[in-house]
């Protein structure tokens, strides 16, 4: 037994860690190993990817390309390839993944348990989008193939169903033309939601990327609007240097509340500074964290909550007026808001969490009394105007607001494995 966190690292709870490196065996593995759950890079901030005083079956080592067409841009691979591994591959082929999140060290296992999404929502949906078929494997030895057009119902019930209906072990994914690594972007700073909201609306029909920052600290909801497109450009330029790490976990949290109103002021102050238009490496813009390797040791030993909701376009600026009301009038601060809107499209998954409207996303050192009654807070303000919180992120989520916001979720609960359970699941769904 072995203590593992997630990325949250609220805690580390005791595992038992199986390591699957040989596709051939991994049934054999799972069925003497029982309830178990796939952990891949680590990633997610909660339980999700945790079970504790259980299995953890380490899927890193199926990690396996195993096939390619340049001409199609179709990609066959193992569940625990990186996403960083899959764009280092097609980009100087020509191809690039469609969707991606924050960061690209997630396996493929992960984001489409997951059905991650990015900055470009209302162009392209998310990772499951562009999953054409997967390989299922269940705890009983049974493989189910699925996609969109070949059993799907277990296909939407796999696509951001958390890893509880089987262990991925196997995907095809379509990937997207481009013409190099580099985009046009451009930032614009604003002040004010009903300012953002505009320069979002103006931004959609002609931008693919589009997301925004905001100072949590400054009543006068200032941000830094950003947007970009694929360039048109076959240059080779020199990308951004290798990632630093942060060596180790401090005694402290190294982003206390009262340290990130000069911190964001200063941030706010220097990126206004070199607004505008620019070509950019794909890297930078898609994972601006991906330069600081364990970048989530900066909240030193207690960790902390990402908490990110998505809230109907009819309610949602108000909503999130509120809740940033709400974090102002607490005395804590969030070292990362950021806030973009989701298209008008239907959910792919019976579990997936993008629905139309805002999503913010919101990170809080752990201060356990005074961070979860904020929380709480912004639970009520989610649930009242019919939102829901992403599994993903989440380490402390009620049954309640679950329940409410994934009405799938008892359609969902008919394609579990008895032989899977996770930390979130036994807290969410009973076992």
């Amino acid at each position: 037994m072995r203590p593992v966190y997630s990325w949250g690292r609220v805690g580390a709870a005791p595992h038992h860690l199986v390591s699957l490196n040989d596709p051939q065996q991994t049934a054999r593995r799972l069925a003497s190993s029982l309830p178990g759950t796939a952990y891949g890079m680590g990633r997610s901030y909660g339980d999700v990817c945790l079970n504790p005083d259980g299995v953890l079956w380490l899927t890193a080592g199926l990690d396996h390309l195993i096939g390619f067409d340049d001409s199609t841009g179709r990609l066959v691979c193992e569940a625990g390839v990186l996403l960083r591994d899959i764009q280092r591959l097609a980009i100087p082929r020509g191809w690039m993944l469609p969707v991606t999140p924050g960061t690209q060290l997630v396996t493929v296992g992960g984001a489409i348990a997951n059905d991650v999404h990015g900055k470009n929502h209302h162009v392209h949906g998310t990772f499951g989008e562009h999953v054409r078929r997967l390989h299922l494997l269940r705890t009983d030895g049974e493989v189910i193939a699925c996609g969109p057009d070949e059993r799907p119902d277990w296909f939407a019930a796999t696509i951001g169903g958390l890893g509880l209906t089987g262990l991925i072990m196997q995907a095809e994914i379509q990937l997207r033309r481009v013409d190099g690594p580099w985009l046009d972007t451009e930032t614009i700073p604003f002040a004010g939601l009903d300012a953002f909201c505009e320069i979002n609306d103006n931004s959609e029909a002609q931008w693919e990327h589009t997301v925004s920052w905001i100072d949590s600290t400054s009543r006068k909801e200032r941000g830094l609007f950003m947007r970009g497109n694929p360039a048109s450009d076959t240059i080779q330029r020199a990308p951004a240097g290798p990632p630093r790490a942060m060596p180790f976990v401090p005694p402290v949290s190294l982003l206390h509340p009262g340290l990130m109103r000069p911190v964001n002021m200063l941030y706010h102050a220097l990126k206004k500074r070199r607004t505008g238009a620019c070509r950019e490496h794909y890297e930078p813009f898609f994972y601006p964290l991906d330069n600081l390797l364990d970048w989530n040791y900066l909240y030193g030993p207690k960790g902390f909550f990402q908490y990110q909701s998505v809230v109907p376009r009819a309610a949602g600026l108000d909503a999130v007026r509120v809740m940033f009301s709400e974090i102002m009038r607490s005395g804590e601060a969030s070292s990362l808001a950021v806030l973009k809107t989701f298209g008008e499209r239907p959910a792919l998954g019976m579990l997936s969490f993008p629905m139309p409207g805002f999503t913010l996303a919101l990170d809080f050192p752990n201060r356990e009394g005074r961070t979860h009654p904020l929380l709480d807070r912004l639970d009520a303000i989610v649930r009242e105007a019919g939102g829901r919180i992403y599994p993903a992120k989440d380490a402390r989520m009620p049954r309640a607001l679950f329940e409410a916001g994934y009405p799938r979720l008892a359609e969902f609960q008919q394609y579990r494995d008895p032989g899977i359970s996770s930390g979130f699941s036994r807290r969410l769904m009973g076992r």
